[in-house]
């Protein structure tokens, strides 16, 4: 009859862990994502870059500039690839990824934004 603790221990531990793991981050101009679907990378060798979360699956891009997170829409993996091994990832971000206005060539007010 003991069984029944050890398996809510376990199961509480479970549950504890996985909201650990969890991670929301306030994206600007959307609101709330969840980056479970995401590979993330945080960026040591840029002052501008923080981190790149990235959904291969939605070609969809979360990007920490400094302290804010923003999105970018169909971004095709070529183009994260390159952001990633450019000797300037802030000169490249700001060369092919960002736009001005609703004129960028990933913008999500212009491009298909995933549901999650």
């Amino acid at each position: 009859m003991r069984t029944a603790p050890v398996l809510l221990a376990i199961a509480t531990y479970v549950l504890a862990a996985s909201a650990v793991s969890a991670e929301t981050v306030d994206v600007k101009y959307r609101g709330p994502v969840d980056l479970k679907p995401f590979d993330c990378q945080s960026i040591s060798r840029s002052s501008f870059i923080n981190r790149v979360c990235y959904d291969p699956r939605n070609q969809y891009l979360v990007i920490q500039l400094k302290d804010t997170y923003y999105h970018y829409c169909e971004l095709p993996k070529v183009t994260l690839d390159a952001l990633m091994s450019a000797s300037s990832m802030g000169r490249y971000f700001n060369a092919n990824i960002k736009g001005s206005g609703k004129d960028g060539p990933y913008d999500c007010r212009t491009h298909k934004v995933p549901s999650y």
